[in-house]
């Protein structure tokens, strides 16, 4: 088959699942092309799994201090730009559209009448699965911002849907500093993190931010701007995780048994949602602002064991290889769901 693959560049978990398919995707007799929109081109990197890949501006969420601005989104993407962007995407030729809620490639997938299979985690949320703030519009969002054929929604837990587990790729641990605590909270203002991290000096905390470090940073933070390998070697090493809430890393941290500390982009239905799913099965602790007492007790918590979910890249593409999709779209989504749920085992406190 010749697929081209849509993924949102607005967050970085996008993308992280988008690299386990890529690697999939190596060792099949696909071709497949990647099609990114939501960031400007100087915001991507590390893109070198995706070969000739194609940008495009799509649409974005603005947000500052913490918090989604709403009438900065809406005013950013009134122009006509991307109406003319799904005009302008010629999907002649392909036998599919995969889809990580982007969506350029999702309508154009839509008018030219091209197969079109969403895989994310937002696609989880059109089920009754643990969620906060849900609106009428978040509904609708859901829906219509990157409308797909077959919405295969992942989640750290079935919760009784016919869900896949999380797409996970993390570097192997071997070795683990306890009082090393990896920070990304790239919604917060670098002031703040700093404000939130500085009375805990007994503490080493591997920061990283887009922003430059602060003058007179404290010796026990440690800033760095962005690098995937450096970021997942600390993420191997580190004790837990203070994050926001967005989906990828919190499933990397799961995996590798880290102690989790979220707090989640205020007004942003998906990472309030997550916070509720996370506190319902018992994995991780949250706060709804940069709070030092809640990181305190957190620091002195226990790290749990880790999950193991299977690998999920690899599964999915033996499944679209094998085109029962095709026929019988539902039966096909509940039968790769089952199949992968059984090879994970839950902790006992998660049933």
């Amino acid at each position: 088959m010749k697929i081209l693959y849509g993924v949102q560049g607005t967050g970085n978990g996008h993308l992280s699942r988008a690299r386990v398919m890529a690697r999939a995707f190596e060792h099949s007799t696909h071709q497949v092309d990647f099609f990114f929109s939501g960031r400007p081109a100087a915001g991507f990197f590390d893109m070198q799994a995706f070969g000739e890949y194609r940008l495009a501006r799509g649409l974005t969420f603005a947000s500052a201090a913490g918090r989604i601005r709403p009438w900065r989104t809406l005013t950013q993407n009134l122009p006509p730009h991307w109406w003319q962007e799904i005009r302008e995407l010629d999907l002649s030729g392909y036998d599919l559209v995969l889809n990580d809620f982007e969506p350029v490639s999702a309508w154009a997938a839509r008018r030219q009448g091209v197969p079109c299979i969403g895989i994310s985690h937002q696609a989880a949320l059109r089920f009754d699965v643990p969620k906060v703030g849900n609106t009428w519009f978040n509904e609708r969002l859901l829906e219509y911002f990157a409308p797909v054929d077959l919405a295969l929604g992942c989640h750290w837990h079935h919760f009784g849907f016919p869900l896949l587990p999380p797409f996970v790729d993390v570097a192997e641990v071997s070795e683990e500093h306890g009082h090393d605590i990896l920070v990304y909270l790239p919604f917060e203002s670098a002031s703040d993190i700093v404000s939130l991290l500085s009375p805990f000096d007994k503490f080493r905390f591997l920061v990283y931010h887009a922003s430059a470090a602060p003058a007179g940073l404290p010796s026990h933070i440690l800033w760095h701007g962005f690098c995937r390998e450096g970021f997942r070697r600390h993420l191997a090493g580190a004790g837990g995780v203070v994050a926001n809430a967005g989906f990828e890393l919190a499933s990397e941290a799961l995996c590798l048994g880290k102690k989790l500390l979220v707090k989640p982009l205020l007004g942003q239905f998906e990472q309030l949602s997550n916070v509720a799913a996370l506190q319902l099965l018992g994995a991780a602790h949250s706060m709804m602002r940069l709070s030092p007492e809640v990181l305190k007790g957190w620091l002195k918590s226990a790290n749990p064991a880790p999950v193991r979910y299977p690998s999920v890249g690899d599964a999915l593409v033996q499944w679209l290889g094998a085109g029962e999709w095709q026929r019988n779209k539902e039966a096909a989504a509940l039968g790769l769901s089952r199949d992968l749920w059984q090879q994970v085992a839950l902790p006992d406190t998660w049933r």
